[in-house]
């Protein structure tokens, strides 16, 4: 099937990436000898980290760790200290290395760069192939690469089991979030869509990346299934419109399915959690 074959070549295409940055990260000479004080100030390398880090290893993790709408594992992260992400804060506790995203806290990463703490910063994941590539380069910093490899062989085997059950004519699917944002061709959800034996619409419209769809097109697109997040509690017009009659009415008079946002939100193996729901909502709707 399809997705099998699309299956197969990402696990190919993964190995290859993820060997070569591997490559780039064990031979930085920043990371120095085996961190022994870890602190992550960004969601998902806090997941990672704590999936990847030894015994004692990880000291504190972003606030965000325990938020349950984001995160995927706030009962392990209540074990460690939380941290606000500011520089002085995080500096006085003497990390070895520091862990964050691209974007995360950038005023707060520059300054612990120039005072001379070591910074490992994750680009967010934006593939299934990158979900390897990001456990083998936590491994490398934190001298952990055999933990790494364990996560990094279970997850490519959950996917291939998910290829191998695949339907040969697949449903369509699109995301639908507040505002009406969906996400495309060139991103992680559209990849965990398509393994979870879906068509994206949105990807099949053209829209690359992300972006805002309007009601009209959504109505004539005619999926088969409309996804949202859950709405955060508390008054928001942007999360007014994935309940609107149109959805509603393309849905048969329902709301969109709501789907676990902490398991979409980054690249970790907890994605095939997401997926694996995503497949039970398939095998409801066309069993």
């Amino acid at each position: 099937p399809p997705t099998a074959r699309y299956t197969l070549a990402f696990v190919r295409l993964s190995r290859l990436i993820s060997a070569a940055a591997l490559a780039i990260v064990a031979g930085a000479a920043v990371y120095g000898e085996t961190p022994q004080k870890v602190v992550s100030m960004n969601v998902c390398t806090d997941q990672l980290a704590m999936l990847v880090a030894g015994e004692g290893q990880l000291y504190s993790l972003s606030a965000l760790a325990i938020d349950p709408r984001i995160s995927g594992m706030v009962e392990e992260a209540r074990a460690f200290h939380i941290n606000s992400a500011r520089a002085e804060e995080i500096y006085l506790m003497k990390p070895d290395l520091v862990l964050a995203g691209t974007y995360t806290a950038r005023a707060s990463v520059e300054m612990l760069e120039r005072l001379g703490v070591p910074v490992l910063r994750l680009a967010p994941a934006s593939s299934l192939a990158d979900v390897p590539l990001r456990l083998r380069q936590i491994g490398a910093a934190l001298g952990r690469e055999a933990r790494a490899a364990e996560l990094v062989e279970a997850f490519e085997a959950g996917l291939a089991r998910l290829a191998a059950a695949a339907p040969v004519i697949r449903p369509r699917a699109v995301g639908y979030a507040a505002n009406g944002y969906t996400s495309g061709a060139h991103t992680l959800p559209d990849e965990m869509i398509a393994a979870a034996g879906f068509i994206n619409i949105a990807s099949e419209l053209g829209i690359d990346y992300g972006g805002r769809m309007p009601l009209e097109r959504l109505a004539m697109s005619a999926p088969d299934l409309v996804m949202s997040s859950t709405p955060y509690a508390g008054a928001s017009r942007a999360e007014e419109v994935p309940q609107h009659p149109v959805v509603r009415a393309v849905t048969g008079g329902g709301a969109p399915v709501s789907m676990v946002s902490r398991d979409w939100a980054c690249g970790t193996p907890l994605v095939l959690r997401a997926i694996e729901e995503l497949v039970a909502k398939r095998e409801a709707l066309f069993p």
